[in-house]
């Protein structure tokens, strides 16, 4: 589907902007003065092993959590003097997304819309527009308690873009898609980040993320550890021109000395 809302092609700037960014749990800190820049346009990839805080970084940039301590801004509006309308600029899925099972996807997008506020006029059209862009169309009146995992995700996604946002922001999207599905999703990631919309995305396949994404944040224990386009992290890493991202995500959250060290028969709790 086409980006309106005033999105044309790529500008300069930030559309997320996070400083000193603090989050814990009791004793847990799961970030520590978080930094954090997501120029408009184009997809940025928010990399990490699990437990370095990618998903509470992503509830605190979509309003879910309050920080600590920190400045999360939004196209330049700040989340928590105006949360109401920074939440407007974003269309957040959650890694598990929950949908009622008895509404229809027509039902679940109608109820979306009314929600926001939306025109019913113009929010069925644009449903309907992003059910047919997910393949979703013949099913538009079947009940979501019947789709399959991958629907239930595209259908997520469908009512996340539905009041036509400034950045979209995923947490996992492509868990549990099919080949198919996955692929579907990736290109229109593509197409809307070519039309205007910022897309940013947590996500544990690292070629997947080398081949989609435009920049790249790797979170470690709390703070980012390296920023950059792939080629970047490869020389942040210090891998050579033959080496993949792998290696370089390896080395730079320190994963490469612990595979060595079970290797060898090291290791400990």
């Amino acid at each position: 589907p086409a980006q309106r809302g005033g999105l044309g092609p790529r500008t300069g700037g930030r559309v997320i902007r996070v400083r000193g960014l603090s989050k814990s749990y009791g004793a847990f800190e799961a970030l520590r003065s978080l930094d954090l820049d997501v120029p408009a346009g184009g997809v940025y990839g928010f990399l990490g092993p699990n437990g370095a805080g990618k998903t509470t970084t992503i509830r605190l940039i979509t309003g879910l959590l309050r920080p600590d301590a920190g400045e999360i801004s939004v196209c330049g509006v700040d989340l928590l003097a105006e949360p109401r309308r920074a939440k407007a600029l974003m269309g957040y899925v959650p890694d598990r997304p929950e949908l009622f099972p008895r509404l229809s996807a027509r039902e679940t997008l109608r109820l979306a819309a009314g929600l926001r506020g939306m025109a019913p006029g113009p929010a069925e059209a644009r449903g309907m527009s992003l059910l047919e862009a997910f393949a979703l169309e013949a099913f538009a009146d079947e009940p979501v308690g019947g789709f399959s995992h991958g629907m239930r995700q595209k259908l997520a996604l469908a009512l996340a873009l539905l009041h036509e946002p400034r950045v979209l922001i995923l947490d996992e999207p492509l868990v549990g898609l099919d080949p198919q599905g996955g692929r579907q999703v990736k290109d229109l990631l593509r197409r809307l980040a070519r039309g205007g919309l910022t897309v940013f995305l947590s996500i544990h396949t690292l070629e997947i993320a080398e081949s989609l994404c435009d920049r790249l944040g790797i979170l470690h224990h709390g703070a980012l550890a390296a920023e950059g386009d792939a080629e970047a992290i490869r020389r942040r890493a210090g891998v050579g021109g033959e080496g993949g991202l792998e290696e370089a995500f390896l080395r730079i959250t320190g994963r490469e000395r612990d595979l060595g060290g079970l290797a060898s028969g090291g290791g400990g709790a």
